[in-house]
């Protein structure tokens, strides 16, 4: 099959997608946020793990990889895709993230131009303003068994614009 019996060239009235990669990555029982600077359009304040967009030559992991690299310089170890989730904001496109975690192999980060870098005992969390879906990913990220597959995830948003995060059912997805 050629690049053209994919079908991408057929996207009128289509929903589409950005795809994007947000990383945790963890030293010990603590995890590495990313405070987002004032003047940042997306989540400005607010903590987030590290990532951004999936370039058009990267997979989800490659992504994931170089994200982590860039924003933190550390050296990692057993990077893993945690879940994927498909965010409905309103918008003619909606976007696709796909979590990962990492564990770094020390604590000497390097700082970047996205915000504030800074190791949080998840102990922590509850007193700090989190990106709104945090306080759901955390526990079902660290929480659960290691031989847990993915979760997968809906995020949309209400007429308050509050966000609904509707979790697939694991079993189901067996």
């Amino acid at each position: 099959m050629g690049a053209k019996d994919q079908g991408a060239d057929a996207i009128s009235g289509r929903w589409l997608v950005i795809p994007r990669s947000l990383c945790f990555i963890t030293h010990g029982s603590d995890i590495l946020l990313l405070r987002r600077g004032e003047h940042k359009r997306i989540f400005p304040g607010r903590y987030n793990g590290v990532g951004g967009h999936i370039e058009r030559d990267e997979d989800p992991l490659t992504s994931a990889l170089r994200e982590m690299r860039e924003e933190t310089g550390l050296e990692l170890a057993h990077a893993r895709l945690r879940g994927v989730m498909h965010v409905d904001a309103g918008a003619d496109n909606g976007i696709m993230v796909f979590v990962f975690t990492a564990e770094a192999l020390s604590r000497d980060f390097t700082d970047s131009d996205e915000g504030t870098l800074e190791w949080i005992a998840r102990d922590r969390l509850d007193d700090l303003p989190l990106v709104e879906d945090l306080p759901a990913l955390i526990p079902l990220i660290f929480d659960s068994p290691p031989d847990q597959p993915p979760f997968f995830a809906h995020s949309s948003y209400n007429e308050l614009d509050e966000q609904l995060l509707v979790f697939a059912n694991h079993l189901a997805a067996r």
